[in-house]
């Protein structure tokens, strides 16, 4: 077997690499050609010109621990994300908040308390029933709704015949079951998921005593009634429970001149429940071939309990960097944190969508949407922080004389008891169109949406163009160009205040973005290869100022800031191994924000250099061990102390600007090595009882295989003498061995 050995310099986009026309003349092709089609009609076939197409069966075999499709879209090269537990990501400067996802063109919702990886669980994608996945990292078509960053749609399958599949690994563990009737007519899917985390967070270099459970129920039931008309439902029932009680940690940072230990002792417990329910209705009606009328219902409901109070106390000390023995204490101190926080979000409606296609290469589409929303959020949650007896910050000093002291100030105290019921319209128009141009191919895609929000009383405007074209050269390739207005629709997060009240003033977030793309195919060792190149800028207004902690995002709850963005992305996809794929992906991107016109500041989620691979191979002796890894170098990101409070007791995000740190780079390689017993692709089948096995795999998973200490966060701790805040580094996961067993019957 042949490898490649390729150079970055490939990475750079070759867009004018041959700009002769082929010998064949352009008016034979314009008179005996009268239809261009581009794309085969597939499930989850999309007109998005920034679409990206994910395999769902590379999806299922990516070595990560959350594993599915978030794991491999993490090594795109406009996707990051510096934690391996979470599922959320970031794209192109964007939060986790600024993403759609859609199954079945119906949008989800993600939970919205959630403060730290390890309470996550699992994401509400399941590989075992996805059939199709379109991503668009920006400048996506009209018909996605009102995010700022990225649009991800999953299509669920239909199953052809009955069949069980399930997976059984030492961190958790699923089962999906479909049935089919004889002609078809209706089709079931039914998925349970199992996982417990605990023996990756005992990987965790501190004392805690951990017990995560997740466990989800999905179901998809279609019947067609006649070829014109059918009706699907998809159900959704996830539980996720996150215990938790410290013990102690001891964590050294600083640097070789000066190293820093911070040992910690712990008391009390975190327990957390987070419950998410969903159900759609879908009916599909053709009355004729160019005609596709889709009518939703949905509904939504999230119950979430966040309840921990932890006291913990703390002691600072420096080391002699030769002897390692103890220098100065630099203080000792503690601190109480207390939450009990509570929000129940429902969300109903339904959408209309209808599609008129005159010819293969013409498309009209026009959607219509109704939703109502119920938000009740009860908060009470604050900080105290002591150090050698003094709270910080300090008491206010009434009498000098006897040092008599005022009231306890607390670090922080948020408390809001909110409940609205807003009603969300929404409505988009767009219009696709493929043709000639001379002997070129050309693309359109052009709409508009509009939306408004009874909340703040807003209406919102978004129109949205991409344009494409396929020049006639000896070299296959492919110029784009997309962007438009996008706007970020504030919803619970945004609305909410650093006070814990919800702003009605609050505005959406507007992004303006242009793309620049450039898809090269190409042939190497007789072997398929793409080179895809994006540069774009994004101009922000608007802005709600945030600061992040985990993966937590808290906002100022003001529109008081704006800023821009502008990176390029280029990933290399194909063949390095004959048979199967791999890509190598590489991106530049910076993102700034100007708050209260203070200055360009880089925001939370400035990305600045990424590097990632998705490699996949077998041995050519024996095709049935096949290996795949994942690999991601990412420059750490800013991160700021958290937002201090003034004398009047407000936020005041300038402590953004006065304490400003960059994580570590964020450093991982998983590593997944299989034996393929059964395969689905042989023709001989076996007989007895293994003969009932349509596929049958046994993996060996390596997490974070050089065990890098990776940070995610910064814990802030005050030193009382110097009024210095010290960040301690919240690590993640060391390196963990998974089984893993896969079965298809």
């Amino acid at each position: 077997m042949k490898k490649l050995v390729l150079p970055l310099s490939l990475m750079v986009p070759v867009l004018f690499f041959s700009q002769q026309r082929k010998k064949d003349t352009a008016t034979t092709k314009v008179t005996d050609i009268e239809e261009v089609v581009f794309q085969k009609k597939a499930t989850g076939r999309t007109n998005d010109l920034t679409n990206v197409r994910i395999s769902a069966k590379e999806a299922k075999s990516v070595a990560s621990i959350n594993g599915g499709i978030e794991g491999l879209l993490k090594t795109l090269p406009s996707v990051n994300s510096n934690t391996e537990l979470s599922s959320q990501y970031m794209v192109r400067g964007g939060n986790y908040d600024e993403n759609l996802i859609y199954i079945n063109d119906i949008e989800i919702y993600r939970p919205f308390l959630i403060r730290n990886s390890q309470q996550e669980g699992m994401s509400i994608i399941n590989p075992d029933m996805v059939s199709a996945v379109n991503f668009s990292a920006g400048g996506f078509e009209a018909k996605y709704g009102d995010k700022m960053s990225s649009a991800l749609n999953i299509y669920y399958r239909e199953p052809e015949k009955f069949e069980v599949s399930g997976e059984a690994s030492l961190i958790g563990g699923r089962l999906t079951t479909g049935l089919a009737s004889k002609n078809k007519k209706f089709t079931a899917l039914f998925s349970g998921r199992y996982r417990n985390t605990n023996l990756v967070l005992n990987t965790l270099k501190e004392d805690t005593d951990f017990n995560p459970t997740y466990w989800d129920f999905q179901s998809y039931l279609n019947y067609h009634v006649s070829d014109k008309f059918s009706m699907s439902f998809i159900g959704y029932y996830s539980k996720n429970d996150y215990e938790m009680i410290p013990r102690a940690k001891s964590v050294t940072f600083g640097s070789l001149q000066q190293p820093i230990t911070v040992n910690i002792g712990y008391g009390g417990q975190e327990n957390d429940q987070y419950k998410n329910m969903m159900g759609t209705f879908s009916m599909n009606y053709k009355p004729a071939d160019k005609w596709k009328l889709t009518l939703d219902a949905f509904a939504y409901q999230n119950r979430e309990r966040e309840y921990y109070t932890i006291q913990s106390a703390y002691e600072l000390q420096t080391f002699d960097p030769v002897t390692q023995q103890p220098v100065t204490s630099f203080d000792v101190g503690g601190q109480i944190e207390h939450a009990r926080n509570d929000l129940f979000v429902r969300t109903y409606g339904t959408q209309f969508r209808a599609k008129f296609s005159p010819n293969v290469n013409t498309d009209f589409e026009v959607g219509f949407k109704y939703e109502k929303e119920n938000l009740k959020d009860l908060t009470n949650e604050w900080k105290l922080i002591d150090s050698a007896g003094y709270s910080l910050p300090r008491p206010e000093i009434i009498d000098p004389r006897t040092g008599t002291t005022g009231d306890l100030k607390l670090a922080y105290y948020i408390a809001g008891q909110n409940n609205i019921e807003p009603t969300r319209l929404s409505a988009y128009a767009q219009y696709s169109q493929k043709f000639y141009w001379g002997a070129s191919k050309v693309f359109v895609n052009a709409g508009v949406r509009v939306a408004n929000w009874s909340f703040n009383k807003e209406t919102i405007f978004s129109p949205r163009a991409q344009f494409a074209i396929k020049p006639d050269w000896d070299s296959d390739m492919l110029f784009k160009i997309s962007g438009g207005i996008y706007y970020q629709a504030p919803f619970y997060k945004e609305i909410k205040d650093l006070d814990g009240n919800f702003n009605s003033n609050i505005k959406s977030q507007r992004s303006i973005q242009v793309i620049l793309a450039n898809d090269y195919e190409f042939q190497m060792y007789d072997r398929p290869f793409k080179l895809t190149t994006e540069l774009y800028y994004k101009k922000m207004d608007n802005l709600i100022p945030y600061y992040m902690d985990n993966v937590r995002i808290r906002y100022s709850g003001q529109n008081n800031s704006k800023g821009y963005a502008y990176g390029i992305d280029t990933r290399l996809f194909g063949e390095f191994v004959p048979g199967v794929d791999s890509w190598l992906s590489a991106s530049y991107a910076r993102v700034y924000e100007n708050i209260d016109g203070r200055g360009d500041i880089p925001r939370p989620t400035d990305q600045r250099l990424r590097f990632a691979m998705f490699y996949q191979d077998y041995m050519p002796s024996f095709p049935s061990m096949r290996v795949n890894l994942t690999l991601v170098y990412a420059m750490g990101l800013p991160t700021g102390a958290p937002v201090m409070f003034n004398s009047n007791g407000q936020p005041d995000f300038g402590s953004a600007y006065n304490y400003q740190q960059t994580l570590p780079s964020y450093k991982r390689v998983d590593l997944g090595l299989t034996k393929v017993f059964i395969d689905p692709k042989e023709k001989n089948k076996r007989s007895g009882f293994w003969g009932n096995f349509e596929e049958l795999t046994l993996g060996v998973q390596v997490f974070n295989a050089f065990n890098i200490n990776n940070t995610v966060a910064n814990q802030w701790i005050t030193d009382y003498n110097s009024n210095y805040m010290y960040p301690v580094p919240v690590r993640l996961t060391g390196r963990f061995f998974n089984v893993k067993l896969e079965f298809k019957l």
